[in-house]
């Protein structure tokens, strides 16, 4: 038997509780994991209250991304006590995920745990720090090195934001942080932030074309913030967009893109090809400091989940939120 949070639709209301299950209640997989961590996301968010129309079927156990080790595979690329990573590829969506002490998965979807990484570290930065380090990989891919001058994070004081502020620190860029929270300030400066503006000054309509204010940008929100952005990115600026916190419209012109060449780069961490991922998780191994899991991640219990999962989707959720499975 093993402890879950289940999600169970009634009266078109999505309701979230700690059931105690049996193994033979899991879904398909070639490999049963015992889930250490896991984490909380913007879309685990919208999962549990309901908000969002994230998962298709139920009973399910939310949880986009989780870690710990193989108890049994069928797979000869996994034995019993491997440690593993799981993010992404529907998992706590159509999939049963990682709110819970088993999961079974495929075993494509899998990544081994990179060395000097454990599990709770590899939950800290969880789906929204290899998000971030994909969007920063799409940016190096265009040519966007420290020198070419300041880039804006976007949706700073979220989990993507915060993990890409300090990559982009730890790499030597200027990192300009947009935050909705004015009392965030002097943190996200103190994970590496050069300096914070205000998320109103990215609220204005834009025109087609503004001053030109980022050598790139990492955005979390979309919509008239993207727009905005896109109108001051540096000529053969880019900006790598992965989130629609602030909705998934994009009212904007081809301008920034025929007369300066920017370029909008799509990231997805959902369906990334495995490779892919495994260059991103080492990468973050190597560039993220000790100090980074200290003051990055807020530790939760399962039975804590349904009210953080409340806040995170009213933006009241500072960094990373850390489940103790």
């Amino acid at each position: 038997m093993f402890n879950a949070l289940v999600l169970n639709q009634q009266d078109k209301k999505t309701i979230a509780a700690i059931e105690q299950l049996d193994e033979s209640a899991l879904p398909a997989g070639d490999v049963v994991v015992g889930v250490k961590y896991s984490s909380l996301n913007y879309k685990d968010g919208l999962a549990i209250t309901g908000k969002g129309k994230i998962v298709r079927e139920f009973p399910m156990v939310p949880g986009i991304d989780y870690a710990g080790h193989v108890i049994s595979s069928q797979d000869e690329r996994y034995q019993p006590g491997d440690a593993v990573i799981l993010t992404g590829w529907g998992v706590g969506e159509n999939h049963w995920g990682g709110m819970a002490e088993r999961a079974s998965v495929r075993a494509d979807y899998l990544v081994p745990m990179p060395a000097g990484l454990d599990s709770r570290k590899a939950m800290i930065i969880g789906t929204a720090g290899l998000t971030a380090m994909l969007c920063l990989m799409a940016l190096e891919s265009t040519g966007i090195t420290p020198d070419k001058g300041e880039i804006l994070v976007t949706g700073a004081s979220g989990g993507v934001g915060s993990v890409a502020i300090t990559l982009l620190n730890q790499l030597g860029y200027q990192v300009v942080a947009a935050s909705g929270r004015a009392t965030n300030g002097e943190w996200l400066k103190s994970i590496g932030a050069h300096r914070v503006i205000d998320r109103a000054e990215l609220l204005e309509p834009a025109r087609p074309l503004e001053k030109q204010l980022w050598a790139g940008c990492i955005d979390t929100v979309g919509s008239n913030v993207l727009a905005k952005v896109l109108a001051q990115i540096d000529y053969q600026g880019a900006v790598a967009a992965c989130g629609l916190a602030g909705g998934f419209d994009l009212p904007t012109t081809v301008m920034p893109f025929i007369l300066r060449g920017v370029k909008l780069l799509g990231v997805d961490s959902v369906m990334c090809p495995f490779e892919q991922r495994l260059q991103a998780w080492n990468r973050l191994t190597e560039l993220l400091p000790e100090s980074f899991y200290a003051q990055a991640a807020t530790e939760i219990e399962l039975q804590a989940v349904p009210e953080m999962a409340e806040a995170i989707t009213l933006g009241q959720v500072t960094g990373r939120t850390l489940i103790r499975v």
